[in-house]
């Protein structure tokens, strides 16, 4: 993710922000800015009854009025809309089916440590310029259900994340359980998400026979599957072609796993180009956009450099590796297939049209 600073004073702010401690400034997240802005009352909105509008401290004539989602009275949200849209709802909370029972004791929290990870998760599919809307799938949009006591999965484009996973030391005793490296709540939603975006840009962009040259059939029954992985463990040598051990359950996993371990490494190398992060003396060009130019290969130039430094910086505090993965060549070339099905889709999208004669 990239650096934000108020934009009012310059002082540094962070994504979550929703006050600037050096100016006092009122901060909010603009998704037409892509940027956490600075902003002032300016007014009652006449589409939220009882809602606050704003403008932005730098605002031009040409700039909207804003006003807060809606779920920012609950202290879960700062992002901004267009005071005209009906929708009370931002561009992420309007993804929300199911949200946490707030009159349950940890209701709150867990909505807030749940939304603060998806926001993180849509800011990233907002950058690649990725659908929300299902238009380009027959199985719906793009839908979250945060349930307590729910298995964790995705169904036809409804991604539904057991609230305990908010709670890391329930989710730390899940890892061990798993015997896992690495499992966060941020981690589930790429996952997850992945499930979603196989049907928009593999299913529905018939990309099945290059899928399952990787990735291997997605037709093999599925329930029977994580079955076997569930009793037996991992293929006995899942580390020769996967990125986990659990991609190897099923195609469907293996993808997913792929797809959020490449949302991984896209969102941490823009955080290390824009804090200046040099790994090995690999030199972060700020000019270059990771999540739209570069070829898998340079971003994998970039990659590895930084995890070998992150992984000695851990070290040195006493923590274990921050990246405590090996990517073998089989899961290389799934990683730059989930590249290239990205940035195909965004050319496309961002392509002009052409008259037809």
């Amino acid at each position: 993710m990239k650096n934000f600073a108020c934009s009012h004073c310059g002082n540094t702010v962070y994504f979550e922000n929703v006050k600037c401690m050096e100016c006092g400034s009122t901060l909010g997240f603009d998704t037409g800015e892509m940027a956490v802005v600075a902003i002032a009352e300016a007014g009652d909105s006449t589409v939220a009854l009882d809602t606050p509008i704003f403008r932005k401290l730098s605002s031009t004539p040409s700039d909207v009025p804003l006003r807060y989602c809606a779920n920012a009275e609950f202290g879960v949200c700062n992002w901004l809309t267009p005071e005209s849209e009906s929708n009370v709802f931002c561009k992420a909370c309007d993804l929300n089916r199911l949200i946490p029972n707030l009159s349950e004791r940890d209701g709150l929290r867990a909505w807030r440590a749940l939304e603060h990870a998806k926001k993180r998760l849509v800011y990233s599919l907002l950058r690649f310029g990725l659908p929300f809307d299902g238009s380009a799938s027959a199985k719906g949009p793009l839908t979250f259900d945060f349930v307590r006591d729910s298995l964790t999965g995705h169904l036809d484009g409804v991604v539904t994340i057991d609230v305990s996973e908010a709670d890391s030391v329930q989710r730390e005793l899940q890892r061990q359980r798993f015997d896992e490296p690495y499992r966060s709540l941020l981690g589930h939603l790429r996952h997850e998400s992945g499930h979603y975006y196989w049907m928009v840009l593999v299913e529905e962009r018939d990309r099945l026979d290059e899928f399952r040259a990787l990735f291997g059939d997605e037709r093999e029954d599925y329930d029977a599957a994580l079955t076997r992985h569930h009793s037996a463990g991992p293929t006995p040598d899942w580390q020769k072609r996967h990125v986990s051990a659990y991609a190897s359950a099923h195609p469907w996993e293996d993808w997913a796993e792929t797809w959020a371990h490449y949302l991984h490494m896209v969102d941490a190398l823009d955080t290390a180009a824009a804090e200046g992060m040099e790994g090995h003396g690999v030199h972060l060009d700020l000019r270059d956009d990771i999540y739209s130019s570069g070829t898998f290969g340079a971003l994998m130039a970039r990659w590895i450099p930084l995890t070998i430094a992150m992984n000695s910086l851990s070290r040195s505090m006493g923590h274990d590796d921050f990246y405590p993965f090996v990517i073998p060549g089989a899961a290389y070339d799934k990683l730059a297939f989930v590249h290239r099905v990205i940035h195909e889709r965004t050319q496309r999208s961002a392509a002009p049209e052409t008259s037809k004669v």
